[in-house]
């Protein structure tokens, strides 16, 4: 399309060349340029129109001119390519979760049961004032421990062993509730059963609790703040 245009244009130009004759005119201080060549022209206005020399066009486009009896050819080269601006490369693929290996959420899940239940019975015993035994708090912590101990032998990447320390960070303040519990009841006869629930220590636990349960639903990798 923009050849045959452009060759439109070539022939509008050879219609005028009778016009080249009149040597008598002066020529103005004119170039022309054709997009797609380097360089450029020299134009001669004649009674108010421009011309262009056709040797001169020729040598602009990189062609050549061709005399044959009454007839001029006008042969055109391919217009100079101009290489296209680079692409920009394309955006890095978003970092995804890492994924954590099926023994450590196992291992995890059964940790967070057992303290779970260590969890319940304080909170019932306090609520209820039903005082819960002492060596039965340290059942639920021994197995609490052994659990711990388990989930630390499956942790076999980062994002696992990353967990790890949330699940030990949470047996470990487990254990001071725990403690502090057992302390109020020997130095109290009568706990407020709504003593648990301001306590900043037992809301901690339940809150990890609750990022560790979705952790483990996805089973992809994300930093706890309640954990640490």
């Amino acid at each position: 399309m923009r050849a045959t245009s452009f060759r439109n244009r070539i022939l509008a130009l050879l219609l005028l060349l009778p016009a080249l004759g009149l040597s008598q005119a002066s020529p103005q201080k004119t170039t022309f340029t054709v997009k797609g060549y380097p360089g450029r022209a020299p134009v001669i206005q004649v009674g108010g129109k421009s011309y262009v020399e056709i040797e001169s066009l020729a040598r602009l486009t990189n062609g050549s001119v061709s005399f044959q009896s009454n007839q001029i050819t006008l042969t055109l080269a391919a217009p100079v390519a101009v290489p296209a601006a680079p692409l920009p490369p394309p955006p890095p693929p978003p970092d995804r979760p890492a994924r954590l290996s099926k023994g450590l959420l196992q291992a995890g899940i059964e940790e967070m049961t057992v303290i779970g239940e260590w969890r319940a019975g304080i909170v019932n015993a306090v609520k209820n004032n039903n005082p819960i035994a002492e060596d039965r708090l340290e059942g639920y912590r021994r197995n609490a421990d052994g659990k711990l101990a388990v989930a630390s032998t499956t942790a076999v990447t980062d994002a696992d062993r990353n967990v790890f320390v949330f699940l030990k960070n949470e047996f470990e303040n487990m254990q001071k509730l725990s403690a502090q519990y057992l302390a109020t009841r020997k130095s109290l006869t009568y706990i407020s059963p709504d003593s648990l629930d301001n306590d900043a220590l037992n809301q901690q636990i339940q809150n990890c609790a609750q990022g560790l349960a979705s952790l483990t639903a996805s089973g992809q990798f994300q930093d706890l703040a309640t954990c640490h």
